[in-house]
Protein backbone atom coordinates (compact mmCIF):
# COMPACT_ATOMS: atom_id res chain seq x y z
CA UNK A 1 0.00 0.00 0.00
CA UNK A 2 1.36 3.44 -0.98
CA UNK A 3 1.64 6.14 1.62
CA UNK A 4 0.20 9.56 0.95
CA UNK A 5 2.45 12.60 1.30
CA UNK A 6 0.85 15.60 2.88
CA UNK A 7 -1.98 13.44 4.15
CA UNK A 8 -4.51 14.45 1.48
CA UNK A 9 -3.19 13.00 -1.79
CA UNK A 10 -5.72 13.61 -4.57
CA UNK A 11 -7.62 16.10 -2.45
CA UNK A 12 -4.65 18.51 -2.75
CA UNK A 13 -4.83 18.49 -6.54
CA UNK A 14 -8.55 19.16 -6.47
CA UNK A 15 -8.11 21.98 -3.95
CA UNK A 16 -5.40 23.49 -6.16
CA UNK A 17 -7.68 23.41 -9.17
CA UNK A 18 -10.33 25.29 -7.17
CA UNK A 19 -7.76 27.92 -6.06
CA UNK A 20 -7.65 26.56 -2.52
CA UNK A 21 -4.74 25.14 -0.61
CA UNK A 22 -1.17 26.34 -0.95
CA UNK A 23 -0.96 29.99 -2.05
CA UNK A 24 -4.72 30.59 -2.01
CA UNK A 25 -4.53 32.67 1.15
CA UNK A 26 -1.37 34.40 0.01
CA UNK A 27 -1.63 38.18 -0.18
CA UNK A 28 0.11 39.90 -3.10
CA UNK A 29 2.75 42.57 -2.48
CA UNK A 30 0.43 45.09 -4.09
CA UNK A 31 -2.35 44.21 -1.64
CA UNK A 32 0.12 44.31 1.27
CA UNK A 33 1.32 47.77 0.24
CA UNK A 34 -2.21 49.13 -0.11
CA UNK A 35 -3.34 47.59 3.19
CA UNK A 36 -0.32 48.90 5.10
CA UNK A 37 -0.76 52.35 3.57
CA UNK A 38 -4.43 52.42 4.61
CA UNK A 39 -3.42 51.37 8.12
CA UNK A 40 -1.22 54.44 8.46
CA UNK A 41 2.21 53.41 7.21
CA UNK A 42 2.62 55.98 4.45
CA UNK A 43 6.37 56.32 3.86
CA UNK A 44 7.47 54.66 0.62
CA UNK A 45 10.77 53.55 2.15
CA UNK A 46 9.03 51.91 5.13
CA UNK A 47 6.51 50.13 2.91
CA UNK A 48 9.32 48.89 0.67
CA UNK A 49 11.27 47.52 3.62
CA UNK A 50 8.26 45.82 5.22
CA UNK A 51 7.05 44.19 1.99
CA UNK A 52 10.47 43.42 0.51
CA UNK A 53 9.68 45.54 -2.53
CA UNK A 54 11.61 48.21 -4.39
CA UNK A 55 10.62 51.79 -3.55
CA UNK A 56 9.81 52.39 -7.23
CA UNK A 57 7.27 49.55 -7.17
CA UNK A 58 5.70 50.88 -3.97
CA UNK A 59 5.52 54.41 -5.39
CA UNK A 60 3.96 53.22 -8.65
CA UNK A 61 1.44 51.04 -6.79
CA UNK A 62 0.34 53.92 -4.58
CA UNK A 63 0.11 56.33 -7.51
CA UNK A 64 -1.95 53.86 -9.57
CA UNK A 65 -4.34 53.52 -6.63
CA UNK A 66 -4.59 57.30 -6.32
CA UNK A 67 -3.21 57.21 -2.79
CA UNK A 68 0.02 59.11 -3.32
CA UNK A 69 1.21 61.81 -5.69
CA UNK A 70 4.58 63.40 -6.04
CA UNK A 71 6.74 60.27 -5.87
CA UNK A 72 9.35 60.17 -8.62
CA UNK A 73 12.37 58.02 -9.34
CA UNK A 74 14.11 56.50 -12.32
CA UNK A 75 11.23 54.15 -13.05
CA UNK A 76 8.32 56.53 -12.51
CA UNK A 77 6.37 56.94 -15.72
CA UNK A 78 6.89 60.27 -17.44
CA UNK A 79 3.08 60.35 -17.78
CA UNK A 80 2.88 61.35 -14.10
CA UNK A 81 3.53 65.09 -13.95
CA UNK A 82 6.58 65.91 -11.86
CA UNK A 83 6.40 69.67 -12.38
CA UNK A 84 5.24 72.24 -14.93
CA UNK A 85 7.80 70.97 -17.46
CA UNK A 86 6.63 67.35 -17.44
CA UNK A 87 3.85 68.03 -19.93
CA UNK A 88 6.43 68.82 -22.63
CA UNK A 89 7.97 65.35 -22.32
CA UNK A 90 5.02 63.15 -21.28
CA UNK A 91 4.53 60.09 -23.49
CA UNK A 92 7.01 61.45 -26.06
CA UNK A 93 10.29 59.86 -25.04
CA UNK A 94 11.43 56.32 -25.68
CA UNK A 95 14.33 54.02 -26.46
CA UNK A 96 12.78 50.94 -28.08
CA UNK A 97 15.30 51.31 -30.91
CA UNK A 98 17.98 53.77 -32.03
CA UNK A 99 15.56 55.73 -34.20
CA UNK A 100 13.21 56.29 -31.24
CA UNK A 101 16.13 57.29 -29.02
CA UNK A 102 17.33 59.81 -31.65
CA UNK A 103 13.83 61.29 -31.95
CA UNK A 104 13.71 61.58 -28.15
CA UNK A 105 17.06 63.35 -28.05
CA UNK A 106 15.90 65.72 -30.80
CA UNK A 107 12.88 66.65 -28.69
CA UNK A 108 14.99 67.06 -25.55
CA UNK A 109 17.50 69.20 -27.45
CA UNK A 110 14.80 71.39 -29.00
CA UNK A 111 13.15 71.99 -25.63
CA UNK A 112 16.52 72.57 -23.94
CA UNK A 113 17.26 75.25 -26.55
CA UNK A 114 13.84 76.86 -26.13
CA UNK A 115 14.27 76.95 -22.36
CA UNK A 116 17.72 78.50 -22.81
CA UNK A 117 16.38 81.23 -25.11
CA UNK A 118 13.72 82.00 -22.50
CA UNK A 119 16.36 82.10 -19.74
CA UNK A 120 14.49 79.27 -18.02
CA UNK A 121 17.19 77.39 -16.10
CA UNK A 122 14.65 75.14 -14.38
CA UNK A 123 13.35 74.05 -17.78
CA UNK A 124 16.87 73.32 -18.97
CA UNK A 125 17.51 71.34 -15.81
CA UNK A 126 14.38 69.29 -16.43
CA UNK A 127 15.52 68.55 -19.99
CA UNK A 128 18.87 67.36 -18.63
CA UNK A 129 17.12 65.20 -16.04
CA UNK A 130 14.89 63.63 -18.70
CA UNK A 131 17.94 62.80 -20.83
CA UNK A 132 19.65 61.23 -17.82
CA UNK A 133 16.54 59.23 -16.92
CA UNK A 134 16.24 57.90 -20.48
CA UNK A 135 19.96 57.09 -20.56
CA UNK A 136 19.66 55.11 -17.32
CA UNK A 137 16.48 53.33 -18.36
CA UNK A 138 18.03 52.26 -21.66
CA UNK A 139 21.31 51.27 -20.01
CA UNK A 140 19.70 49.18 -17.28
CA UNK A 141 17.50 47.34 -19.77
CA UNK A 142 20.47 46.29 -21.90
CA UNK A 143 20.00 48.77 -24.74
CA UNK A 144 23.56 50.05 -24.96
CA UNK A 145 23.31 51.66 -28.41
CA UNK A 146 20.15 53.53 -27.43
CA UNK A 147 21.66 54.54 -24.08
CA UNK A 148 24.72 55.90 -25.88
CA UNK A 149 22.56 58.29 -27.92
CA UNK A 150 21.32 59.91 -24.69
CA UNK A 151 24.81 59.78 -23.14
CA UNK A 152 26.39 61.63 -26.06
CA UNK A 153 23.79 64.41 -25.81
CA UNK A 154 24.34 64.67 -22.06
CA UNK A 155 28.13 64.81 -22.39
CA UNK A 156 27.92 67.53 -25.03
CA UNK A 157 25.57 69.64 -22.92
CA UNK A 158 27.37 69.07 -19.64
CA UNK A 159 30.69 70.12 -21.17
CA UNK A 160 29.35 73.63 -21.80
CA UNK A 161 30.87 76.30 -19.61
CA UNK A 162 28.85 77.68 -16.75
CA UNK A 163 26.45 80.16 -18.33
CA UNK A 164 27.25 83.81 -17.69
CA UNK A 165 24.84 86.66 -17.65
CA UNK A 166 24.98 89.03 -20.60
CA UNK A 167 27.68 91.64 -20.15
CA UNK A 168 29.61 89.60 -17.55
CA UNK A 169 33.35 89.47 -18.09
CA UNK A 170 35.10 86.18 -18.72
CA UNK A 171 38.49 85.16 -17.30
CA UNK A 172 40.34 87.29 -19.91
CA UNK A 173 38.45 90.38 -18.82
CA UNK A 174 36.49 90.57 -22.06
CA UNK A 175 32.78 91.16 -21.99
CA UNK A 176 30.75 88.50 -23.70
CA UNK A 177 27.15 87.99 -24.52
CA UNK A 178 25.35 84.96 -23.12
CA UNK A 179 26.04 82.04 -25.42
CA UNK A 180 23.15 80.48 -27.22
CA UNK A 181 22.55 76.76 -27.43
CA UNK A 182 24.06 75.32 -30.57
Amino acid sequence: MATKRGGRGGDEREAGARGEGRGAGRVSKKDQILSLFMSGITEVEDLAMITGSRPSYVGATLQEAGLKTGYFDLYTSSAHPMNVYSKFFARQLGFKDEETARASVELIDRLYGQFELAGDRAGQHHALVMALVMYDRARWTGKAAEANIFREWLVNNLEEAVPREEGEEDETGEERARSTHG
